[in-house]
């Protein structure tokens, strides 16, 4: 294809500052036999034929380019800020495959789309002043079809710009739900919990910190959310505790280093004695000798530990039992419906004598009913937090 040639025929004596190129083709294990029935392949054309012409209306300019059946869709862009033009780009690639793949759908044969996905990729390409010839259009289309490979592509780098701008600009920020004194009812301490501005890509914190897991930035994102809820921890009284979250697989990540904490405790006129790190068991422990290590370190400088989410985990005998901890917080799991079942109640009575003879204290999570608070005070739990006993709140309230 004359691509020179093309790009006249595109947008004429018109030279936008930039292009914009969306890649979308069906990919899946079918997809051979697909491109052989011609009948097929025409419905797909005709179809983006249509959704074109309806796209024009709100992006004038936007033109095909078809390589056997796979399309590219390319429109005319500033090229200022381009940030923010390939986050449009971005935004419109996915936005097209959320639409026009049900679309598709539902006037083709299903079997001819059993087991396949459209994939959309995007590349956005700066003019510079250059002549746009063959070459920086094989480039652009290029890069574009690369970035469209992986089922998700467009989605991901939606979520990875998100994430960046998230960390980048500090936007996680603390709440704090009191823990319970059930002895005296006073307030023993704070879970520091992290939220964020609501957005479309992240429906709460546990997708967040699971994207940041899967992509290898759990340290960035901890490390985040440890500095703003001690740079948020005014009114904590002298002998209540702030217990903060600690996902256990930042303990292998070469950036951990724990002496950092200290520093920040002290421009807030705090100590290590006010911090619990609570060591979540919804992700395993690959090396209990080496958490040992970073968790003893923590010790010696005067911060306890909890193990969170106990009963709950992957292994959560196995984790008390190695990292001896301060505090083992039950899972709300077990802690919903107590009072009428027997089975729950056994378990937590075993964690409960267990913790005793092991200098631990428990913490029941999730109590939400008065029935459940008044059961576990019965059997002997110390400490406890949920919805009955306070919400999460914006600031601790001494503040």
């Amino acid at each position: 294809m004359d691509m020179n040639r093309h790009y006249s025929r595109l947008w004429g004596k018109s030279r936008p500052g930039a292009a914009g190129i969306i890649y979308l083709a069906w990919h899946g294990p079918g997809k051979d036999e697909y491109r052989r029935r011609s009948w097929s392949a025409a419905q797909w054309r005709n179809f983006i034929e249509r959704e074109t012409e309806a796209l024009r209306a709100e992006l004038p300019g936007v033109q095909q380019i078809w390589m056997r059946e796979d399309l590219f869709l390319c429109l005319p862009m500033s090229g200022d800020d381009g940030e923010l033009q390939e986050e449009r780009l971005l935004d419109l690639a996915n936005r097209l495959k959320r639409d026009w793949e049900p679309s598709f759908r539902g006037v083709a044969r299903s079997d001819m789309l059993a087991g396949m996905a459209l994939h959309t990729g995007i590349a956005y390409m700066r003019a510079n002043g250059q002549r746009l010839n063959s070459s920086w259009w094989y480039e652009g289309m290029k890069r574009a079809l690369v970035h469209g490979q992986h089922l998700f592509a467009t989605e991901r780098s939606m979520k990875l710009r998100l994430f960046d701008q998230l960390t980048r600009k500090r936007m996680l920020y603390p709440v704090f739900q009191p823990i319970i004194s059930l002895r005296d009812e006073s307030v023993y301490g704070y879970e520091a919990l992290s939220r964020f501005p609501a957005n479309q890509w992240f429906p709460g914190p546990q997708q967040l910190f699971d994207f940041a897991s899967a992509e290898g930035m759990v340290y960035v994102l901890d490390r985040l959310a440890r500095e703003r809820a001690i740079e948020s921890s005014a009114g904590l009284s002298g002998g209540q505790k702030l217990f903060i979250n600690l996902t256990a697989q930042i303990m292998d990540d070469p950036q951990f280093t724990p002496g950092q904490t200290l520093s920040l405790l002290a421009d807030m006129g705090l100590s290590a004695h006010h911090v619990v790190f609570e060591i979540t068991e919804r992700s395993s422990i690959e090396d209990f000798q080496a958490a040992k290590r970073t968790l003893d370190h923590y010790r010696s400088q005067g911060f306890q530990i909890a193990i969170d989410d106990a009963g709950a985990g992957y292994s959560s005998l196995q984790s008390i039992v190695e990292l001896q901890p301060d505090f083992i917080k039950i899972d709300r799991s077990l802690i919903r419906g107590i009072h009428a079942d027997a089975v729950k109640g056994h378990i937590v009575h075993t964690f409960t004598e267990f913790a005793s003879k092991m200098g631990s204290a428990i913490i029941a999570e999730g109590i939400e009913t008065e029935e459940e608070l008044s059961y576990i005070r019965d059997m002997g739990v110390p400490l406890a937090q949920g919805y009955h006993l306070g919400r999460p709140q914006e600031a601790i309230a001494g503040t």
